[in-house]
C-alpha cells in the first residue's frame, strides 16, 4: 500500500498484533488521534467532540489491540477513516504496552497524534470532589495522591503528547471549541498556532510550548486614562508599540518563531502554543499578543489568539 501525503500527516502501511507484513489490501488509511491525560481533565468531552465531528472513537481500548485498530480500518473500504482511541489509567495493567504499541505503528510509518489534557490539582480535586467519586488510582489514600501517581505514570507520555491543553479554567463548552478548532474541518494546515496572553500573578500556562515575557515594557496600568481599556484597544496598542524595544521585540521574536516554526514543520510537529505574559494579563502582553498572532498568520500559520486573563480584575 502506497503511502499519501495529506495535511494531517503522512499516510502509511499499518501493522497488526503481529505483523509479519503490512496490510496490502487496498483501502483508504485512517488518521489516529490517541486521547489520553489526567482522569478528570476532560478525556470524555474529548472524545464525544472527536465523535460529533465524524470520528470513529473507542474508549478505554488496551493499548495493544491499536495496532489492530488501525489495520482494521485499513481494511474498512474507507468507512471508518479517522480513529479516536482513548487511553488512560482505567487500563493501567495494559498501559505498559502503549510504548510498544506506538513503536509498532512506528515501525510502518503510520501517522498519529497524541492529545494529552492537563489540568492543576486543585482542578482535578474540585471535579472529584463535586462529583463524590475517588481517583481511579487513590486505593486507600487521598485523592492527592491518586492524581501524583497518575502525573507520574503519564509524565513520558505528556513529553511525547503533540497537543496538551489545559483545561484547569475551561468549562466543557470551551474545551469543545479548542478541539474543534484543530480537528474540524476536511483539510488541516500543516501548523497551528495559538498565541495566549497571561499574567504572571495568575500563573504559567501549564501547556505552553513557549513562554515570552513583556514586563520589560512600561505598564499601561500606571496611567490613568489607559488603565480602564485593555490590549485589544488602539489607545492600548499604540502605547505599549510606541515604548522603545516594543516594534523591535516584535520583530525579532517574529522572525525566531518562523525559524522555530520550519522546525517544527520537520519534525512533524503541529500544534504549538505560545504564551505572552506581563503582570496582570491585560494590557502589554494582550497587544503583543494581537500583533504577534498577525504575523504569523501573514507568514502562513493559522493562528488562534487566546486572552486567559483578561477581565479577571
Amino acid at each position: 500500500m502506497s503511502a499519501e501525503r495529506e495535511q494531517r500527516g503522512d499516510g502509511a502501511v499499518v501493522s497488526t498484533l503481529n505483523p509479519a507484513q503490512p496490510q496490502e489490501a487496498g483501502g483508504t488509511i485512517p488518521e489516529l488521534v490517541i486521547i489520553s491525560g489526567m482522569s478528570g481533565a476532560g478525556r470524555s468531552t474529548a472524545a464525544k467532540c472527536l465523535e460529533d465531528l465524524g470520528w470513529f472513537v473507542v474508549d478505554n481500548l488496551p493499548p495493544e489491540l491499536i495496532p489492530t485498530m488501525v489495520d482494521l480500518g485499513a481494511r474498512s473500504q474507507g468507512n471508518v477513516a479517522r480513529i479516536a482511541v482513548v487511553v488512560d489509567v482505567r487500563g493501567r495493567n495494559f498501559f505498559d504496552n502503549l510504548k510498544g504499541s506506538l513503536a509498532d505503528l512506528a515501525a510502518y510509518n503510520v501517522a498519529r497524534r497524541i492529545v494529552f489534557l492537563e489540568a492543576s490539582d486543585e482542578a482535578l480535586v474540585r471535579r472529584f470532589e463535586s462529583v463524590r467519586r475517588p481517583h481511579p488510582l487513590q486505593g486507600d489514600g487521598r485523592i492527592v495522591d491518586g492524581i501524583a501517581a497518575e502525573r507520574d505514570l503519564l509524565r513520558e507520555l505528556r513529553g511525547d503528547a503533540d497537543l496538551v491543553i489545559d483545561t484547569s479554567s475551561l468549562n466543557v463548552h470551551e474545551l469543545r471549541a479548542k478541539l474543534d478548532a484543530q480537528f474540524a474541518g476536511e483539510e488541516e494546515p500543516e501548523l497551528r498556532a495559538t498565541v495566549m496572553s497571561f499574567g504572571y500573578k495568575y500563573g504559567l500556562p501549564v501547556d505552553a510550548d513557549l513562554v515570552v515575557d513583556c514586563r520589560f515594557l512600561p505598564n499601561p496600568h500606571w496611567v490613568p486614562e489607559l488603565r480602564p481599556y485593555t490590549g485589544t484597544s488602539e489607545e492600548v496598542s499604540n502605547y505599549v508599540f510606541n515604548q522603545p524595544g516594543a516594534k523591535e521585540f516584535l520583530d525579532r521574536y517574529t522572525e525566531l518563531l518562523q525559524l522555530i516554526a520550519a522546525g517544527y514543520r520537520r519534525e512533524g510537529k503541529r500544534y504549538v502554543t505560545v504564551a505572552v505574559g506581563c503582570t496582570g494579563g491585560k494590557h502589554r502582553s494582550v497587544a503583543m499578543s494581537e500583533k504577534l498572532a498577525r504575523r504569523l498568520a501573514d507568514g502562513g500559520v493559522e493562528t488562534v489568539v487566546v486572552h486567559r486573563d483578561m477581565g479577571r480584575e
